[in-house]
């Protein structure tokens, strides 16, 4: 097993969420109110799902009872906190042995369903969930005539070259 692939697809979804981040920062504004409440209901979405995912490699509990916050955070906190969160997975992935990518997991999804996935099935799965909720967010944002963010495998590639 190597750790590359799942590396490289956090490195991506980091600079991804910044990027992202950094576009709203310049842009939220710009959007009606309903629309900028989408965008924080999206992002928040994004964490939760990441914050949810961080507890079950942790093995720990998580105070989530969907995979939203309760209280919707102002878009400051979220960009923080989303920063926050990428930076962990990628210590996290950039720690883990090789063959611990291949362990299984144990854990409750929010709707109380049991489960199990690998710990890289989890990796894969956060990358793709935030790569998903991005593409809706950078939608919305063409929809208003916003550009948005470069998001891809091959920009982050192009950019980091």
């Amino acid at each position: 097993m190597n750790r590359l692939p799942y590396v490289q697809m956090i490195e991506v979804k980091r600079w991804a969420d910044r990027g992202l981040c950094d576009t709203l920062d310049r842009d939220l504004a710009r959007l009606g109110e309903a629309e900028a409440g989408l965008m924080l209901r999206v992002l928040d979405h994004i964490h939760a799902v990441d914050r949810i995912f961080q507890a079950h490699l942790l093995g720990r509990p998580h105070a989530y009872r969907a995979a939203r916050s309760e209280v919707l955070p102002t878009f400051e906190t979220l960009a923080r906190d989303m920063a926050e969160v990428d930076d962990w997975y990628a210590e996290h992935v950039t720690a883990l042995p090789p063959r611990a990518f291949d362990q299984p997991v144990d854990f409750v999804f929010t709707s109380g369903k049991p489960a199990r996935l690998k710990r890289g099935e989890i990796v894969q799965h956060v990358c793709l969930h935030g790569a998903y909720h991005r593409g809706n967010a950078g939608a919305l944002l063409q929809l208003r005539g916003l550009t948005p963010s470069r998001d891809s495998i091959t920009d982050y590639l192009e950019a980091a070259a």
